[in-house]
């Protein structure tokens, strides 16, 4: 990036406890480096913290073009995660920014999350503890309200979306005895090969079959509102829906409606258009679901690998190669 030039990197918002480990790495390489947690600033002053930057890490901080576009030195932007929503792609292109991400992060632990939801959905593990301290207080078992409770041998598992994370759902839950069905029209006829036990329905027959949903598509224009009252509808009144995926995939509006009316049994949530969501939040006021804070990601293994993947990928920008995993194709200079 410029001979005799001392590069810069930004990382702009992070959920790590600190960036020291990345300080000490790019130190000893001769590479300047600052992190800051800009992630509810206003875009002009986000600005002025990276408007210098030539690699630039950003994890929840929104880069439309109106930030892109002034930009100085920037020739790489790198996602700290596998969505990127929060990123112009077409922008920088459009202004000659490499963009990357981390689709192999934490693959593994949010299929996990969701298989633990799906069972936690189907077991009532959340509203049998109400169960247990109802009948602690009174001196006796009374489980008004927890039955039924269904067999999930049998039954038959939707996946919503079967890329690097549903396919994980598939392989992890085949050994349970689920009928599992999927449906994915981004996925190529050999990639569905390679994905042995799962039936192909189409999104329909998907929502009306599956006995438990869970949702792992990347949120896109076509995508948003997947899970809407529309769908939900379809769905039947005994079944579970989980999303782990991106909170713009489920209209939580129509969600909490068909919780309320009894037109599914329950949902599991683990992430949220506004993040956190609003203490008015309408899923708040209900009790057949279960709300956990944006968790799926988290692991120790996965935490340490994504910062090894990213230095990667910022030592590559700085020695002006490509990064691991590029969105948008830039001829470099």
């Amino acid at each position: 990036m410029g001979k005799g030039k001392t590069v810069k990197v930004i990382v702009t918002d992070y959920i790590e406890p600190d960036m020291a480990w990345e300080a000490e790495q790019l130190k000893a390489q001769g590479i300047e480096f600052e992190a800051h947690q800009l992630k509810f600033l206003p875009e002009d002053e986000v600005l002025e913290k990276v408007r210098d930057a030539d690699v630039i890490v950003v994890n929840m901080v929104k880069f439309p073009e109106s930030l892109i576009s002034r930009l100085e030195n920037c020739k790489l932007i790198i996602r700290h995660g596998i969505g990127y929503d929060n990123v112009d792609v077409d922008a920088c292109t459009k202004y000659g920014i490499q963009f990357a991400y981390q689709p192999d992060y934490c693959q593994i632990d949010v299929a996990e999350h969701a298989i633990s939801l799906i069972f936690a959905c189907a077991r009532k593990v959340c509203r049998s503890r109400k169960t247990l301290d109802e009948s602690s207080q009174s001196g006796q078992w009374d489980f008004t309200g927890l039955f039924p409770i269904y067999r999930m041998e049998g039954k038959t598992l939707g996946v919503l979306g079967v890329g690097r994370i549903g396919s994980h759902v598939v392989r992890k839950m085949q050994s349970f005895g689920f009928r599992i069905i999927g449906h994915d029209p981004y996925l190529s006829e050999k990639r569905r090969a390679a994905i042995q036990g799962i039936e192909w329905v189409d999104k329909e027959a998907l929502f009306k079959e599956a006995d438990l949903i869970t949702v792992h598509t990347p949120l896109r224009e076509d995508t948003r509102y997947i899970v809407n009252a529309e769908t939900l509808a379809l769905m039947k009144p005994t079944a579970c829906l989980v999303n782990t995926s991106r909170g713009g995939m489920v209209d939580s509006l129509a969600l909490a409606e068909a919780l309320s009316a009894g037109k599914i049994a329950c949902a599991a949530i683990d992430v949220y258009e506004v993040e956190p969501p609003a203490p008015e939040f309408e899923l708040f006021k209900l009790d057949n679901i279960i709300l956990t804070p944006h968790i799926g990601w988290a692991s120790e293994e996965a935490g340490w690998e994504i910062r090894e993947s990213i230095l990667d990928d910022i030592l590559a920008g700085c020695a002006g190669r490509d990064a691991r995993c590029v969105v948008n194709e830039i001829r470099r200079s």
